[in-house]
């Protein structure tokens, strides 16, 4: 099961990991959004222990998806050590995603 990443807790699970973490920036309107989700689902079972897969929800957490320029949602950031490593807008397949992780592994 994905997170639900907060603006609260942005800094903690996202910055502050010691494992890669993929952030799905979403809402619940958007309906690529709707078609991602599964995709994240999967992914956050398939990295559970490897890597930190979590969502934030645009319209309740709007601070850190300012601050990253997410201007299209779905928008899927990968972190590394606190910094965006990789970006993926709109809908891609599942090896996409994959490959970014894994690339930041």
């Amino acid at each position: 099961m994905a997170l639900e990443i907060t603006d609260a807790s942005f800094e903690e699970t996202v910055l502050k990991s010691d494992k890669p973490v993929l952030v799905d920036f979403w809402a619940a309107w958007c309906g690529p959004c709707r078609m991602v989700g599964p995709i994240i689902e999967e992914i956050s079972g398939e990295y559970e222990g490897k890597a930190v897969v979590g969502k934030v929800d645009v319209d309740a957490n709007q601070e850190f998806a300012a601050k990253y320029g997410v201007r299209n949602i779905p928008t899927v950031l990968v972190f590394k050590n606190g910094e965006v490593v990789d970006r993926k807008v709109g809908v891609a397949p599942k090896n996409s995603y994959t490959e970014a992780i894994d690339a930041a592994l």
